[in-house]
């Protein structure tokens, strides 16, 4: 039997269609001639990302961006290409935010979407964007996942903790092996579990994952405009990409506000900054 989902309105929708199975179909609000206008996410919704770890929406940012995007990969591209002849991930962190980017997040519904996960508190600006390439053919699978952050750690010691991964997907990703990220469904819930029995400073000695149990991972499937949503603890890997087009993806790394100051409170409780009521 194939696999089914059922937005908020009572819609269904057969999973047959290539769409990843956390993948939330969401109700716009949009007021007229206001992309931004936020469309937010449910109570199941946002039960969703803290059972999972993370969601995909579907549609999120529209083509005049996307477009715009692409042109500005191609411009860093140009100016600081990849070896000649190299295969497999390529990344480019960027502090200077080009605006064709910082769009993605900005003049679409996306930061709203994501804001909508911890409301009433906010997120604040990213800090970075990264610009994710896989170049094929890259015939890979991960061996493991990973925690962003702490290699290195932030100036001051601390490590580099966040409260969620944003990723605009600018090519399609529909199918298995064209470049997907790897996540482990529910694996923040274990961290935050090793967290609170070792004590939250043994973080920073948890590279690249703490010896939690992780159960299967999964490829996230997504199209072109599609936003994906990961909790900070969330597992994740790069995949290997078997299509014929280099996977394009702008990852933005999100912090409530205040994060900094009550992170350790955080990676004990993996649902302390989520608006789950």
């Amino acid at each position: 039997m194939t696999e089914k989902l059922c937005d908020q309105r009572g819609k269904i929708y057969d999973l047959a269609d290539k769409r990843d199975p956390c993948t939330i179909i969401a109700t716009f609000e949009v007021k007229k001639g206001n992309l931004r206008s936020m469309r937010t996410l449910s109570q199941d919704q946002r039960k969703v990302f803290a059972e999972q770890g993370y969601v995909v929406i579907p549609q999120v940012a529209p083509r005049n961006l996307i477009e715009n995007a692409r042109e500005e990969i191609k411009r860093l591209v140009t100016q600081n290409p990849p070896p000649s002849g190299h295969k497999g991930f390529h990344f480019y962190f960027l502090n200077d935010l080009p605006k064709p980017l910082l769009d993605l997040l900005t003049e679409s519904p996306a930061m709203g979407v994501a804001e909508s996960l911890v409301a009433p508190n906010k997120l604040g600006m990213p800090e970075q964007v990264q610009v994710s390439l896989i170049i094929p053919p890259w015939p890979h699978k991960p061996g493991g996942p990973h925690i962003d952050g702490l290699t290195p750690p932030e100036k001051d010691g601390r490590p580099g903790t966040f409260s969620m991964l944003a990723g605009i997907f600018l090519t399609d990703q529909s199918s298995e092996d064209m470049g997907n990220l790897y996540v482990w469904p529910r694996s923040h819930r274990s961290c935050a579990e090793y967290f609170r029995e070792h004590g939250p400073d043994a973080l920073g000695m948890s590279a690249p994952y703490p010896p939690v149990l992780l159960g299967t991972p999964r490829q996230v499937l997504g199209q072109t405009g599609d936003l994906v949503l990961a909790h900070y603890m969330l597992g994740h890997n790069m995949g290997g990409n078997k299509s014929e087009v280099t996977r394009e993806v702008v990852y933005f790394r999100l912090r409530r506000e205040n994060h900094r100051e009550h992170w350790r409170r955080f990676v004990q409780d993996e649902l302390y900054e989520l608006a789950l009521i």
